[in-house]
């Protein structure tokens, strides 16, 4: 599935290519793809026609357009999801889903998604739920909010604008609302694996199977460790890691290991090529040369280094 590198790089094509917009027609093909919308195919299609997209937005794996009257166009890219803009008489590919045509007669855009897992849906904007407070004996200093994106008032902040069905869903690490304390807070009070809690999307966003992977080995911290033994400075250098290897992902457009996750244009990521430790059993680790290891996690894999990361004794597997 993609993860935050994937979706940012969809989410600045989009922003160059269709922001601006208006969209002329709607057309529907296969009623899943909007199957989370209330009005349905025909609702929805008709619901979009003139709207403008007056914004491509991003939280973790999610991304929007923020429309006129405080709606957005939510997607999200499921397992195989694209949102492609070309030329608006090119034929059909045959998973093709959803089509947006626009107002100016220029490049269309076409969510096209092979499994269908992905959707597409209208909503109301709110305020993002805001984050429990830190336990760590001193109060979390107020992030600044980026333009378009929230603003303060004084010391209090105030929400982002995020569409209603993710408003639960914590901030990314790469965004200004993300506060690192209230994160080092919950994540210590998790009582888990440190891997299954950064999967856990209420705690932070955008971080997958991959990149927690890299982001662990990293931070030299084995993906069991339970969370509530971390200490401050292993919290921050994990911290220092993901936001490094999200970064960097970015920077290379995205992890692609097949066609199914491409950007807006159809060009494939290649941070594939700078993994260290996903997807590499057996492989020398880059640091140390140990093997690289495999475990069973969660019905996926965990892969980490038997140096590097060295296994805890009291580990939550």
């Amino acid at each position: 599935m993609p993860e935050l590198p994937e979706v940012e790089t969809v989410r600045a094509g989009l922003g160059h290519h269709v922001v601006g917009r208006t969209v002329d027609v709607a057309t529907v093909f296969n009623p899943r793809a909007v199957r989370r919308d209330p009005a349905g195919p025909d609702g929805f299609a008709a619901a979009m026609s003139g709207r403008p997209f007056t914004r491509a937005e991003r939280r973790g794996k999610y991304l929007w357009f923020a429309l006129d009257h405080d709606e957005a166009l939510l997607a999200h890219l499921g397992m195989s999801g694209q949102l492609l803009v070309g030329d608006p008489d090119r034929p059909l590919a045959p998973h093709v889903r959803t089509r947006f045509t626009f107002t100016d007669g220029g490049p269309d855009l076409r969510f096209t998604d092979q499994r269908t897992f992905g959707h597409l849906m209208l909503c109301h904007l709110r305020g993002d739920d805001p984050p429990a407070p830190p336990a760590w004996g001193t109060p979390a200093p107020h992030s600044p909010r980026p333009p378009g994106g929230g603003s303060t008032r004084g010391d209090e902040p105030l929400s982002r604008l995020v569409p209603e069905p993710i408003a639960h869903i914590a901030p990314d690490p790469l965004e200004p609302a993300f506060d690192p304390e209230v994160f080092a807070a919950r994540l210590r009070r998790r009582k888990t694996g440190i891997k299954r809690a950064l999967l856990d999307q209420s705690l932070i966003s955008g971080i997958g199977n991959i990149y927690a992977d890299e982001a662990l080995w990293r931070a030299r911290l084995h993906w069991a460790r339970p969370t509530e033994t971390l200490r401050r400075g292993e919290v921050s250098r994990l911290l220092e890691a993901i936001r490094d290897v999200l970064t960097e992902a970015l920077k290379a457009g995205g992890t692609s290991f097949d066609a199914l996750y491409v950007n807006v244009n159809g060009e494939s990521g290649y941070f594939d090529r700078s993994l260290n430790v996903y997807g590499r059993e057996g492989e020398p680790c880059g640091r140390c040369g140990t093997p690289i290891r495999r475990d069973g996690f969660m019905n996926r894999s965990a892969y980490s280094c038997p140096r590097c990361q060295p296994r805890p004794r009291n580990a939550h597997w």
